[in-house]
């Protein structure tokens, strides 16, 4: 090839490039579901939205908010919502059901959940045992809340339907069904277990909200809040997937330089629940729950299978590659191009 010829075809190369490049995201307009916007489980959606991150990507993100993580997945098979941001597990359990649902990046390394029992009748619950026929407050039937319970239900030779569970969802309202007594026990995330243990309503029994509460519930790491989406629609959407993924990169990368002060600064005060004091300080309590990287590593992502099958017999039936649940292409990108 002349070098001229080679000069013209390397500069055709480029500017088709370029020219993909400012296409942007083939879709602006994204649905986004969540099962508790509040809750500080979804803390690094809350601040994206707040920072510009997505308008800054040329995105306008509609968040559709619901009771509990098990709504959002649905709104995404029936097709109310483009993407989620919800917990990884559910990947997993939609590949069982022939469902192709992939995370593209990490939010929470940890869940982040507490269980803990109403402190006038913990004299009833000495071990987790005890919690069989117990009336539990979840953010909504199905949801990690709800798995987690089922889960350390399973450790202590109980069935899931040993006991009663009950949607509360993620703010004010499970408060007050504790405080009103229409529940023996919580499964919830702060700045509702906060505020609850704040004001001596609980005795918590387990927590994952720490490395050390952690590696007690689970052994290690488990990968918590994800953004997923269905892979026919990433296939479709590359561009405004990778948008997503690097506003979220972004966000992670701000929250390990942000103080909690700074957080709660940024958040709508709603979030707060009326103590803005307490969910500072419950900020502090769960830094160590977000995500450093966006990776879901492969320890991850079987850790969150052996959970799955202590107590769902679908899962633990099913042949289940965590393999086709995690993609990380997104993620690698958005870390390369934040250098």
């Amino acid at each position: 090839m002349k070098p001229w010829t080679l000069l013209a075809a390397m500069a055709l190369t480029t500017l088709a490039i370029g020219k993909a490049e400012a296409q942007g995201p083939e879709k602006k307009d994204v649905r986004l579901g969540v099962g508790g916007a509040p809750a500080l489980y979804y803390l690094p959606l809350a601040l994206t939205e707040r920072l510009g991150y997505f308008k800054e990507q040329g995105l306008n993100v509609e968040i559709n908010d619901f009771k509990g993580g098990s709504q959002s997945l649905t709104a995404l098979i029936g097709g109310s919502a483009d993407v989620v941001t919800g917990a990884y597990e559910h990947t997993l359990r939609m590949q069982a059901k022939g469902q192709d649902i992939v995370a593209v990046i990490e939010l929470g390394r940890y869940p982040g959940i507490s269980l803990a029992v109403k402190k006038d009748r913990a004299d009833k619950f000495k071990s987790l045992a005890d919690l069989k026929g117990a009336k539990i407050g979840v953010t909504a039937p199905g949801s990690s809340t709800n798995m987690i319970v089922w889960y350390l239900m399973a450790k202590a030779g109980l069935k899931p339907d040993d006991a009663s569970f009950i949607g509360v969802g993620a703010g004010a309202g499970a408060v007050a069904a504790v405080q009103k007594g229409e529940i023996d026990a919580i499964a919830n995330i702060d700045p509702v277990m906060a505020k609850l243990e704040a004001a001596g309503e609980i005795v918590t029994l387990a927590e994952t909200r720490t490395t050390e509460g952690t590696g007690k519930v689970f052994g290690g790491p488990m990968s918590a809040a994800v953004l997923y989406v269905k892979r026919d629609w990433l296939e479709k959407h590359p561009n405004t997937v990778q948008a997503l993924t690097n506003a979220f990169y972004k966000t992670l990368t701000w929250m390990q330089k942000a103080t909690p002060e700074a957080i709660a600064d940024t958040v709508p005060p709603e979030y707060w629940l009326g103590d803005k004091a307490l969910y500072t300080a419950a900020v502090k309590a769960n830094m160590q729950v977000y995500s450093q990287d966006g990776i879901v590593s492969a320890e991850s992502r079987q850790r969150s299978l052996d959970f799955l099958k202590q107590f769902d017999k679908e899962i633990a039936a099913a042949s289940i590659d965590p393999g086709k649940t995690w993609d990380d292409r997104f993620v690698k990108k958005a870390a390369a191009a934040g250098k």
